[in-house]
């Protein structure tokens, strides 16, 4: 198949897992809503979180649903390299702010233009409201932890968090899956295999491709470690297989196929991304509050005009803005990336600071609030 070509197969089968589930996640979410405690199949959250923490022999007699969802994510890989995935976490620690810019702006904000997913935000009641801020750093906080040294092997934080965060997608689908206010026929299910994979492949080759946008240099070895890592985030997640990639080029030809089937101009969009633009009013900062939070607003909208350009700002109902943010910041960028990063204590040092952006960023969205991912009701 050369390059360019549609893939017709590939359409067919992105179709398909539109209404195809998590089967081992959604026999999980089915066993926690059991109400009769006596039931031999009911699964609690207490025997979910032990066997999350000490691993599925500290349960006593696990039902089979448990074991199944651990049998699933226990094991690991013949594929997968942990020096290369920690190697990854580096990568994307010295991306520092540009990967938070890149991942609200273009994947997150950006994916509002299409229909589907943003309604069931709406309908869960993320990312709207009060609950913006809240959820975009949880977002974020997970984000971060699977980047840090080791923390994808079995006893990581990351690993920890990103089963967890299977389960909740499968507890969401399972929620809204017959709701008779979702049409499935149209958008697929709540949460789909299709979907899954679109959203990992905004964390792996959207984010490599926003980053070079903005003036960062990618070497070809950086751009491997990244894709591998979120590879095995992939695998944790419930994403199909033949779906997890290797090379960003892989990657961004299967999200070429995945826009293709997506559908523009939702209802859902609009609100959702304005309501993470006037979140910016609620951010913490210890000094010179108001200023700074108008500055970060404007910032934000101005990147997003680039990112999205003037017809993305329509879609959205954003307010039009000059892209003024973005020439210094890729000047900036080519400083740090094209020339001290090509150094070893260079990269040492871009991955220090951008440890440092990533404290400050996660403080300005939780103050005062409970950065626990881990401890969110399901």
């Amino acid at each position: 198949m050369s390059r360019g070509r549609v893939d017709d197969r590939l359409l067919a089968t992105i179709g398909e897992r539109l209404t195809a589930r998590d089967e081992i996640g959604a026999a999980l979410a089915s066993a926690l809503r059991i109400t009769d405690a006596a039931h031999p199949d009911k699964v609690t959250m207490r025997q979910f979180r032990r066997a999350l923490v000490d691993g599925i022999d500290s349960v006593a007699n696990p039902p089979r649903a448990l074991r199944d969802f651990f049998a699933a994510v226990d094991p690991v890989p013949d594929w997968v390299d942990f020096d290369l995935i920690d190697e990854g976490g580096r990568v994307a620690r010295r991306f520092g702010r540009n990967t938070a810019d890149v991942m609200l702006q273009l994947a997150l904000i950006g994916s509002y233009r299409f229909d589907g997913p943003p309604r069931l935000l709406v309908e869960t009641g993320a990312l709207v409201g009060g609950s913006a801020l809240r959820r975009i750093a949880e977002t974020q906080q997970w984000a971060t932890a699977v980047t840090a040294p080791g923390a994808l092997r079995r006893t990581g934080d990351g690993f920890r968090l990103t089963v967890h965060v299977r389960l909740m997608h499968a507890l969401v689908n399972h929620q809204f899956e017959h709701n008779d206010r979702w049409d499935a026929g149209r958008w697929g299910l709540p949460v789909n295999r299709t979907d899954l994979a679109a959203t990992l492949g905004l964390f792996n080759a959207v984010q490599l491709l926003g980053v070079r946008l903005l003036g960062v240099r990618v070497t070809r070895a950086e751009s491997r470690a990244l894709m591998h890592l979120w590879k095995y985030v992939g695998h944790l997640m419930g994403v199909d297989q033949d779906w997890l990639c290797d090379h960003e080029s892989q990657q961004h030809r299967l999200n070429y196929h995945l826009l293709l089937t997506q559908s523009y101009g939702g209802t859902a969009g609009p609100p959702l991304a304005g309501a993470l633009v006037e979140a910016q009013r609620q951010l913490y900062f210890p000094h010179f509050a108001h200023l700074r939070r108008a500055y970060t607003r404007a910032r934000l909208l101005s990147m997003l005009r680039y990112f999205l350009g003037r017809q993305g700002m329509r879609d959205l109902d954003l307010p039009l803005a000059l892209p003024w943010a973005v020439p210094p910041l890729i000047a900036a960028n080519v400083l740090r990336y094209q020339i001290l990063g090509r150094t070893e204590a260079g990269r040492a040092h871009l991955e220090r600071r951008g440890d440092r952006f990533i404290e400050r960023h996660l403080r300005r969205h939780f103050h005062e609030r409970t950065p626990d991912v881990a401890a969110l009701d399901v």
